[in-house]
């Protein structure tokens, strides 16, 4: 693989690379600084959304608030609004240092590294304006970094090597999540005062805590401070790397056509190629994934009001259950080669509904982390299916003329409605308890699987032929 993107000549595109050729594709050095960079873009995302609400419940914000509060996410759904910025926009000073690229990339890491530090020192009791303000910042800065991370993947090899890049950022990715879910939870537990815990596990012991009794904020502190620090890891990969060969784009001759360009044609596209069909098929990404994303807020706080230990969580929801998603994501793979995409599309939508009623009987059983086991089994295993189908589904739609900001306002799009919505989830647990909520957002998933049946009768997927 060469460190710029380069055309194969036909020889090169014809030829099929040995066993042993594949395997060492991956210890390129191309490969190994995707591993690093996506393990950059996979930190952020659980401390501002799934890790910060068991760090909020715990300090004893009620979750209404935890709800509301989820909506910072909502950055992630609108990244295609300032994506052609990333485009196209150079940094003064740092553009010429590092390129284009390379410049944003450093940038959003930075921010987001001094929000995380704005996170650990602020106490979510006394001073949650502050924590929200530092979350929104690492939301908006990780979207940032993400769009000039799918650039940079893009223009950093030839079309044959990037199934490697986008393998080695996904293990990088998937490794992060691990770490700012488990090793956040697992460092917070260790950070706390061993007299203080025992004392408090004493009063646990002999009633239930009032909400916050159990709260240190000195520990969760250590934990998020050492989260900033393993951002590093994508700065130091960025400094070493070098800015790939970008394709030159025409200059504007004025604001109205950059912006037609930039933001009007590959919608228009979109619309032409599918004309009414386009209102079903946005319907359809706008809304697959509500039944999963709006349960998923009320996660953290249900296991902290089920008595679930910080270590408990780590190792079963945090660890195993990435490793069950991707688990699933393989099976989904490969049933989507057998069966056709729409088929595992419709069994996703089915799967990941069904299993929100698991989490309404664990609600009604107790604390059992047996129990926990195989709920979070049979939860992500269903995700991991339902996500690779709709990925799949997703890339299927995109115009490969447009196809960094088509699949931008999809991935977007499959956020907005399900976030916005998710905001209320603390508020309804509130008013209804957790067995009512989790049957619900199972109920939810009922018009997904209309609009899956319509979209597999109406609108046949389009043939693509394999990359050379």
């Amino acid at each position: 693989m060469t460190e710029n993107a380069v055309t194969p000549s036909p020889t090169e595109a014809t030829a099929r690379p040995t066993w042993g050729e594949t395997l060492r594709a991956y210890l390129e050095p191309a490969s190994l600084r995707m591993f690093a960079l996506g393990f950059s873009a996979g930190l952020p995302l659980l401390l501002v959304l799934g890790t910060l609400s068991f760090r909020l419940r715990e300090a004893g914000l009620d979750r209404t608030t935890i709800g509301y509060l989820s909506w910072v996410g909502l950055a992630y759904g609108f990244k295609w609004c300032w994506s052609p910025l990333v485009d196209r926009l150079p940094i003064p000073l740092l553009t010429r240092w590092l390129g284009r690229r390379r410049s944003w990339l450093l940038l959003s890491q930075g921010a987001i590294m001094a929000a995380l530090v704005g996170m650990a020192l602020s106490d979510p009791r006394t001073g949650l304006n502050v924590v929200v303000w530092c979350a929104l910042a690492v939301a908006f800065a990780s979207a940032t970094q993400d769009i000039a991370l799918d650039a940079y993947r893009i223009e950093s090899a030839d079309t044959r090597h990037q199934g490697v890049l986008a393998a080695t950022y996904q293990t990088g990715y998937r490794l992060a999540m691990i770490w700012a879910g488990a090793g956040v939870l697992w460092l917070a537990a260790r950070a706390e005062v061993a007299p203080v815990a025992q004392a408090l596990a004493a009063v646990a012991d002999a009633a239930k805590p009032a909400p916050g009794s159990l709260y240190q904020n000195a520990a969760w502190t250590t934990a998020y401070l050492v989260m900033a620090a393993s951002m590093l890891v994508g700065v130091v990969t960025v400094l070493f790397s070098r800015e790939p060969v970008q394709l030159a784009v025409p200059p504007s001759r004025n604001a109205a056509e950059w912006f037609r360009g930039a933001f009007v044609e590959p919608f228009a596209d979109f619309l032409q190629r599918y004309g009414k069909q386009a209102l079903l098929i946005l319907a359809l990404i706008g809304v697959y994934r509500i039944s999963d994303v709006v349960m998923g807020i009320m996660a953290n706080p249900f296991y902290v009001d089920m008595g679930y230990t910080k270590d408990e969580v780590a190792a079963v929801t945090k660890i195993y259950g990435v490793i069950m998603t991707l688990v699933g994501a393989f099976i989904g793979g490969a049933l989507s080669l057998r069966w056709g995409v729409m088929r595992v599309l419709m069994l996703g939508a089915i799967l990941s509904a069904a299993s929100n009623l698991l989490f309404a009987w664990l609600a009604g059983h107790g604390h059992d982390v047996t129990a926990l086991i195989a709920v979070i089994s049979a939860d992500n295993l269903s995700a991991g299916v339902a996500s690779a189908a709709f990925i799949a589904y997703l890339s299927s739609l995109t115009n490969v003329t447009y196809s960094a900001t088509q699949y931008a306002l999809f991935s977007s799009m499959m956020l907005l409605a399900p976030k916005w919505l998710a905001g209320y989830s603390g508020a309804f647990v509130d008013a209804y308890d957790y067995p009512t909520f989790f049957t619900a957002t199972a109920f939810l998933g009922v018009p997904v699987l209309l609009l899956v049946w319509l979209a597999t009768r109406l609108i046949p997927l389009p043939e693509r032929s394999a990359a050379p």
